[in-house]
């Protein structure tokens, strides 16, 4: 594992930036496989990020000093004496100290400079905390109203402007711009930026940096019923 430890700023920040993804999935998307998966009863168990995009709930490592910093440890203890979304919001906390943890561990042999780097790198993306707080709440089921709300909304977004659904529409601009700063990215966790395009699922609502999905501006407008990948995955089970 040493030898192939990430060592350059760009190796640190990529691996950083995967275990995100995987963290972020499993908070959001994965929100009830991961939720069931933290069963009180069981031994204490930490959520791992892992540099292929994956995520686990597994039980911590055994060996004194670990490989790697560990995650925090019990997660699933507080599962059933918290609020659903409370308790969320804390694991993404936690999340986020063993990303910055991880990262500076394989930063310790970077020069001052390297590593005002590489934190102004990782502090560009949200954090775990902000994507799992900061966007509309995950459905637990999609009722009869809301895929009728997305049946009826158009969810594009051309030339970075999304169309406002129907639900925005006697709403102030102030306030649609309010919306848009809290619009994360479904596959890679980035903001609302105005000068990208974006696609919204017409099926979980949620949206996508067209160039995350392999969605361009064009196919967009040919597409009557967009599922995203996650969706599309969940159709094929």
């Amino acid at each position: 594992m040493a030898s192939s430890s990430p060592r350059t700023v760009e190796e640190i920040f990529k691996d950083y930036s995967a275990r995100r993804s995987a963290l972020v999935r499993a908070l959001t998307y994965d929100v009830d496989d991961f939720y069931s998966q933290c069963d009180p009863d069981k031994e204490n168990l930490c959520l791992y990020g892992h540099p292929n995009e994956s995520w686990e709930v597994a039980l911590p490592a055994e060996e004194v000093p670990p490989e790697l910093p560990e995650p925090a440890l019990g997660i699933n203890f507080a599962r059933d004496g918290m609020n659903r979304k409370d308790w969320l919001s804390l694991v993404a906390v936690h999340s986020d100290c063993w990303l910055l943890s991880i990262a500076f561990y394989f930063g310790a042999r970077l020069n001052r400079n390297e590593r005002k780097r590489l934190f102004s790198m990782i502090n560009d993306l949200p954090t775990v905390f902000e994507v799992v707080t900061g966007r509309k709440p995950v459905k637990d089921k999609t009722t009869v109203e809301s895929a009728s709300k997305s049946r009826n909304s158009t969810k594009r977004a051309i030339d970075g402007q999304p169309r406002s659904n129907p639900k925005l529409a006697d709403e102030s601009y102030e306030d649609d711009e309010e919306e848009q700063g809290d619009t994360f990215c479904g596959s890679c966790g980035g903001g609302y930026n105005s000068d990208e395009f974006w696609i919204g699922c017409d099926m979980c609502e949620r949206w996508y940096h067209g160039k995350c999905v392999k969605i361009t501006p064009a196919k967009a407008e040919t597409i009557k019923f967009y599922k995203c990948p996650s969706c599309q995955k969940k159709a094929r089970q």
